[in-house]
């Protein structure tokens, strides 16, 4: 069998066709994955335009799988994701979807299963030159694309959420580069993305966790 290089893989300078299917790809798992906080066992691939038909001649399986397990573009790794996947106990598999049609051509769910038995769900499309997007969390719209150091907050949308994370933000000296608020509807579940201009100490996710309608609070730092 011929080998595979991490450049048959992911190109030396990741620019061109094999960026959006394997950088790109990488960095939507990376993300989904850094949401998860207990360990992952089982996470499904469900593949989307040229994700469903060229997953597996651009490496873009392996890109995936090399995400999960929190590797950088960069790493030379990539190439023995699977079986570095099995080592570490995480059962994975790839399912590509032919026949939906309304979204980005490169586009993967992340189907997260974790050792509590938590099951979530997150969408992302390769959107060029390496650069990802997630557009869902567990069926909520979003935007999130990573490249700030970002706090993820998921809460109940109830009277005072925003201020109480604006106040531990303010009192770590944390200066706000964005925030954006996703609700499924008024009273439900909710996420907050906060991007910050510079690095958040992990202290601030128990301060903005203390509040009851806080779910949990998530550092998302690439």
């Amino acid at each position: 069998m011929k080998s595979t290089s991490v450049f048959d893989i992911i190109g030396p300078n990741m620019i061109g066709p094999s960026s959006s299917h394997t950088a790109g790809a990488l960095r939507i798992a990376l993300l989904a994955g850094k949401m998860t906080k207990r360990p992952i066992v089982k996470v499904e691939f469900v593949l989307y335009g040229s994700f469903a038909r060229t997953y597996q001649g651009h490496g873009t399986d392996r890109a995936l799988v090399g995400g999960i397990l929190g590797f950088s573009p960069e790493d030379a790794r990539i190439r023995n994701s699977f079986d570095i996947a099995r080592e570490r106990g995480i059962d994975f598999s790839f399912r590509p979807d032919y026949d939906t049609k309304d979204v980005h051509p490169n586009t993967a769910d992340v189907i997260i299963t974790d050792d509590s038995g938590t099951v979530s769900t997150v969408r992302g499309a390769s959107i060029g030159g390496g650069a990802a997007v997630i557009q869902q969390i567990n069926g909520v719209d979003v935007k999130l694309r990573g490249e700030l150091s970002t706090i993820l907050v998921r809460q109940k949308d109830t009277p005072g959420v925003l201020a109480h994370i604006a106040r531990c933000l303010a009192d770590n000296n944390i200066n706000i580069a964005f925030t954006r608020m996703y609700r499924e509807a008024k009273g439900e579940n909710a996420y907050t993305i906060i991007e910050a201009d510079g690095a958040i100490p992990a202290k601030v996710l128990s301060e903005i966790e203390a509040l009851p309608s806080i779910l949990s609070a998530i550092l998302i730092e690439l």
